[in-house]
């Protein structure tokens, strides 16, 4: 049985949310606002396995809360429901950390097919975890550069000695451009090919992405040799800068 938290402050939605995920077996809380969601959440509280989070929120809003959890380095599966269709509010809200979106108004039958491929994955990180404490043997798909490592299925970057959690839109993104190394990418076709956005719509977002796995991958993030910068066109992923 997972623990489903539901942070909504419409009363109707709330309550269906819970009456239809407590009938799939699910146990669920639900908050009204980010403060008190922030509060749950905190490490010692109840331990949940996915966050249904509307945006619209009193306080503090869903984008914040994401953001937050992330900081603190908590990585719960986050599914943000927004009435805020417009492409960059859904970018916004992968910026923040969040792992899957639906638009309100939303079919039932898609919410509870997102969230349950966001529980299948926390039981999968979960299951290599395990495997590696005891000693069994795993094999994610990892793509290795250097001496660098991505584990696509688990969301891990490992650099040297330093591990880094990815959110599934980082780890996404890499996954694409590792897929088309050697040839330019147009944030046009990154928007289509992995955010399945087909509107115009500010790019920005995917830069402030690039930046951010610079951080994680680039001796010099100011000077990169994996990520570089296609003037005119987009983003292309090097493995070996020195070939």
């Amino acid at each position: 049985m997972s623990q489903i938290l539901v942070v909504e402050d419409e009363t109707h939605i709330a309550e269906g949310l819970r009456f239809n995920l407590e009938a799939e077996g699910h146990s669920v809380s639900v908050t009204d606002n980010g403060e008190e969601a922030l509060r749950k959440l905190a490490p010692g509280g109840q331990p949940f396995d996915a966050v249904v989070l509307d945006v619209m929120l009193p306080g503090k809003d869903g984008f914040t809360v994401v953001r937050e959890l992330r900081k603190a380095a908590n990585y719960v599966p986050v599914l943000i429901l927004t009435a805020r269709g417009r492409p960059e509010d859904v970018l916004t809200g992968f910026e923040a950390g969040a792992d899957d979106y639906l638009p309100k108004p939303f079919n039932l039958d898609i919410l509870m097919a997102r969230l349950e491929s966001l529980l299948r994955r926390k039981k999968w990180q979960q299951g290599a975890e395990v495997s590696a404490q005891v000693g069994g043997a795993s094999s994610p798909p990892t793509f290795t550069f250097g001496d660098k490592s991505v584990d696509f299925e688990h969301l891990r970057l490992q650099v040297r000695d330093k591990s880094f959690q990815l959110t599934l839109m980082e780890a996404d993104l890499l996954r694409f451009l590792t897929a088309n190394i050697g040839h330019p990418v147009s944030r046009k076709t990154i928007l289509e090919k992995v955010w399945n956005l087909h509107e115009d719509t500010d790019t920005r977002a995917i830069d402030n992405f690039i930046v951010r796995l610079r951080r994680y991958i680039e001796k010099d993030p100011s000077n990169p040799q994996h990520l570089l910068t296609i003037r005119g066109i987009g983003y292309e992923f090097v493995a070996d800068p020195r070939n």
